[in-house]
This record gives C-alpha cells, structure tokens and sequence, in this order.
C-alpha cells in the first residue's frame, strides 16, 4: 500500500519531510486537525451485489470519507466501527491545556486511510558526552481507516540536530510495548491517558541506550557485519553487491548531521540508518514518512536500534 502523504499541518519550524502547512505554535488540536484537512466522518456502509436483477446484502460493509466520498476499504464484520478523526484528536485535548504537551504535525496518508498527529511532550535528554546533543519526546497518535488496523499510540523519539525519528510502543502485551485499540473493542480514552505516563520512563530507558552507543566505538569490521545486517533484503539478491543502502550508511556515518557529538561512536553508527531512513531513502518525502513510520523503514530503525545494542555490548 502506497503511504503517499495527501494533507499534512505543522506547527513551529518545518519539519524532517517540508510538507503541509503551517499553523499556530499554541494551536489546539481541533484546529490542527482542520488545518490539516482531517475534519471529515467516516460512514460504514452496507455493500450488496446485484444477482437475476435483485440486491442481496453481502454481509460487508464499505468504509467511505464523507466530504468526497471516497472509499477506504471494506470491512468483514458487523462489529467494527470506525474511530472518528474527532475523536483521536480530543485524545490531547486535557493535555495540551494544561500544558503538558504541544501539537506539532497532523497529517493523511493514503487518500485518508490512516490519520496521525504528532505531539511533543514536555520532556528531553542530553547526551551524557555532549549536552548538545538533545533528543525530545513525542507522542505519535494513529488512526488507520483500515479494516484489521488498530488505533495505536507509540513514544516516538526525535533527535533535534537531524529531526531523526525512532517509533517505540508504550505498555506492554506479549513482551512487546504497545497501546492499541482495536475497532470492535473502541478507543477507550480513559485507558490511554492513564498509559501516556509510560512514555517518561520509555524515555529513560532510551536514554540509557543512547548513551551506551556514545560511549562505545565500532571498528570497520564491526560496521560493516552491522550495515549489512540492518539492510539486508528480504529477498536474496541476485549478485554479490551489497545493497546500495549499505554503501550510502558509510558514506553518512560520519558526515551526517551531528556526527561530532560521538564520532567513531555506535551512536552514530544506529543514527547513519535513522538518518537514510527519514531523508535520504526512497522516492519522494511524500511516501517517505509513511514508510518510515508504518513501514519497512519503521522496522529497519528498530532492527538497527537493537543491533547496534548488541554490538555495544560486545564492544
């Protein structure tokens, strides 16, 4: 699926992508929300078939934007009920008026099929070797109008120097962390908020990674078996060739934004893949953030997060 961006606002500076428009530093969510073009319902509608020149009910349903018309996906059961834009924005709603948090990007992806916004919280970390490096703390809310999608919240970590972004979830179900919401069961919000706290100690806990990394230097041998793991294709390559983004992570590692922070560092090494991954990687910033968020570019963070961990630890 395809994860071009279709409206996207922003308030303060523009962000990593250079996409949408801009709003107000102070804006609330439901004006963010309209910025960004995200004021529309979503309707759940029967679909039939015409058989001998009758209409017979199909048992599923069509999901479908109500300020065009166009059609999301179809739904397999009765049961499931689509999640309001309205809804997932009043989520911030206590938050940003006492202060806690600011709106900074909403956006569509998808001709409208999956929803985000995009909220800092008022927490950081610097790096222990270098207090110029700050990485700020995010919540990413998302709302995907597809059928077998949950709603999800994830803490999501951003590295100012490079507006680097890292998707990690919040609570915890089968040793993963994670808050989520399923659409036969609905967004309980009550149950959100009281998980939101979660995100400080997630980043702690990240802090507590970040500064392994600084403290630990790769060697070339070392790099290269880690570049190769965190890019390797899922499909066996036809040639011997490395992959052409394992030849553009060393050429960034240690030009990249930021790179004197930790040079010669595993810091660096996990930032190089977060770096292709937000900027560098892919056809366009139009499909490149959706890819990076939910997709295959997603998951490469995380492998290279956890990877370069170990290598660490073995260093």
């Amino acid at each position: 699926m395809s994860h071009e961006v279709e409206s996207m606002a922003y308030a303060g500076n523009p962000p990593w992508h250079g996409l949408g428009v801009t709003v107000d530093s102070t804006v609330l969510p439901r004006n963010i929300q309209r910025a960004a073009g995200l004021d529309w319902e979503v309707e759940k509608v029967p679909l039939t078939y015409l058989l001998n020149g009758q209409d017979h009910e199909s048992g599923h349903y069509a999901l479908i934007r109500s300020s065009d018309g166009q059609f999301l996906d179809t739904v397999k059961s009765e049961r499931w009920t689509p999640v309001q834009n309205s809804v997932a924005f009043e989520f911030f709603n206590d938050f940003v008026r006492a202060g806690d948090m600011t709106m900074e990007v909403a956006g569509s992806l998808s001709n409208g099929k999956r929803v985000f916004a995009l909220a800092k919280l008022n927490n950081c970390f610097r790096l222990a070797i270098s207090a110029a490096d700050r990485t700020e703390s995010y919540l990413l809310f998302t709302n995907p109008h597809l059928y077998g999608h949950s709603v999800d919240i994830r803490f999501t970590p951003i590295r100012v120097v490079c507006m680097n972004t890292l998707s990690l979830a919040l609570g915890q179900k089968n040793n993963d962390y994670r808050i989520s919401f399923n659409h036969s069961r609905g967004f309980v919000a009550e149950e959100a908020r009281k998980l939101v706290s979660v995100a400080a100690g997630k980043l702690d806990a990240y802090k507590l990674r970040a500064d392994l990394l600084a403290s630990k230097r790769y060697t070339p041998d070392t790099l290269g078996r880690y570049y190769q793991q965190v890019f390797a294709p899922l499909v066996p390559p036809r040639t011997d060739q490395p992959p052409r983004s394992v030849a553009l992570a060393h050429e960034v590692v240690e030009t990249q934004p930021g790179r004197e922070y930790a040079p010669g560092s595993w810091w660096n090494a996990f930032n190089a893949v977060t770096y292709l991954t937000d900027h560098k990687i892919g056809r366009s910033a139009a499909t490149r953030l959706g890819t990076a968020w939910y997709g295959q570019g997603k998951m490469r963070k995380k492998r290279a997060l956890d990877l370069a961990v170990e290598y660490a630890e073995a260093a």
